[in-house]
C-alpha cells in the first residue's frame, strides 16, 4: 500500500496548490437514488484528498454502511459509531478511526443505525444533532465527506445542515435525472429553514459508458441545465471499482491505474483548482 501512495502522491505535482482552507470544508455526498456511485465517490474521493495531504474525515452515516466496509472497517466489532454520535451524543472523538490510509480518518456506521430515523422524529433539535456533534472536531480537518443514505430522511437532513456544500453523484441513465430535481428541491428548503450557507458544490457523472448513447444523452442534458456546476471530469463504468470494496479498500489502492482511480484522482483535482478560483 505504501507504494501505492507514493505515486498517489507524484500526481500532486498535476493539481494546484491553493493555500489550506481557512475553515474546514464538509460535503454531503448526497442522492436519494441508490446505486449511483454515492459511497464508491465518498470513499475514493476521500483517499485523493488525503494522498495529497489534506486532512480528511470520512463520516458514514449510511445505516448500509458501504462506506465502512469499503475502507476494510468491521462494523460488527465497532462500538462506537455514527449511531452513538448522532443518538447518544458520544463525542466525535470516541468514534474516530485511523484508516490504513495516512490522513484519512473514517466515523463508521454501526448496526444500530438502521433505527436513528425512527429516534431522531422524538429528539428535540433533531436537525441539528450533527451540527452540535462536529463543534469539537472542525478545526482537526480540512475537509470531511459524509456518506448519506439514499434517501431524504433525518439522516440526509442531519448532513444537509451541517455541510457546507453538497456534492451530487448522478448516474448517467435517464432514470436518475428523475430525482435529481427532488434533491435539488430539498436543497432548497434546507437553505430557506435551516442552513442558508448550504450551496451545491457540484454534480458529478458517474457510471458513464462510452459504448451506451444514452449516457451521452444523459450527460449533455445534465450540462445543458446545470452547465458550471457539472464537473468535466466523467467517472466511468469499471469492474475494478466494483471490485476494490471486497477487498476492503478504495480502488485507488486496489488498482491505481485502473480508468476508475485516475477518474477520481482527476476529480479531486478539478476539486481543489475550483477552490483556488473562488479564494484567488
Amino acid at each position: 500500500m505504501t507504494s501505492i501512495l507514493g505515486k498517489l502522491k507524484l500526481e500532486r505535482g498535476k493539481m494546484p496548490q491553493p493555500n489550506p482552507p481557512s475553515i474546514c470544508k464538509i460535503f454531503a455526498i448526497a442522492n436519494q437514488k441508490g446505486g449511483v456511485g454515492k459511497t464508491t465517490t465518498a470513499i475514493n474521493l476521500s483517499t485523493a484528498l488525503a494522498a495529497v495531504g489534506k486532512r480528511v474525515l470520512l463520516f458514514d452515516i449510511d445505516p448500509q454502511g458501504n462506506a465502512s466496509i469499503s475502507v476494510g472497517i468491521n462494523r460488527d466489532t465497532n462500538k462506537c459509531g455514527s449511531y452513538e454520535v448522532l443518538i447518544n451524543g458520544a463525542p466525535i472523538s470516541d468514534a474516530l478511526i485511523n484508516s490504513k490510509i495516512p490522513n484519512m480518518k473514517v466515523v463508521a456506521s454501526t448496526l444500530d443505525l438502521s433505527g436513528a430515523e425512527v429516534e431522531l422524529v422524538g429528539m428535540e433539535r433533531r436537525e441539528y444533532r450533527l451540527n452540535e456533534a462536529f463543534s469539537e472536531v472542525v478545526d482537526d480537518f480540512d475537509y470531511v465527506l459524509i456518506d448519506c443514505p439514499p434517501t431524504l430522511g433525518l439522516l440526509t437532513l442531519n448532513a444537509l445542515v451541517l455541510a457546507n456544500s453538497v456534492l451530487i453523484p448522478l448516474q448517467c441513465e435517464y432514470l436518475a435525472l428523475e430525482g435529481l430535481s427532488q434533491l435539488v428541491g430539498t436543497i432548497h428548503r434546507v437553505q430557506k429553514g435551516f442552513n442558508p450557507q448550504l450551496e451545491i458544490q457540484g454534480i458529478v457523472l458517474t457510471m458513464f459508458d462510452s459504448r451506451n448513447k444514452l449516457s451521452t444523452l444523459v450527460a449533455n442534458d445534465v450540462r445543458a441545465h446545470f452547465g458550471n456546476l457539472v464537473y468535466n471530469t466523467i467517472i466511468p463504468r469499471n469492474v475494478k471499482v466494483s471490485e476494490a470494496p471486497s477487498h476492503g479498500m478504495p480502488v485507488l489502492i486496489y488498482d491505481f491505474q485502473c480508468p476508475g482511480s485516475q477518474a477520481y484522482i482527476h476529480l479531486a483535482g478539478e476539486i481543489l483548482r475550483r477552490e483556488e478560483e473562488q479564494n484567488s
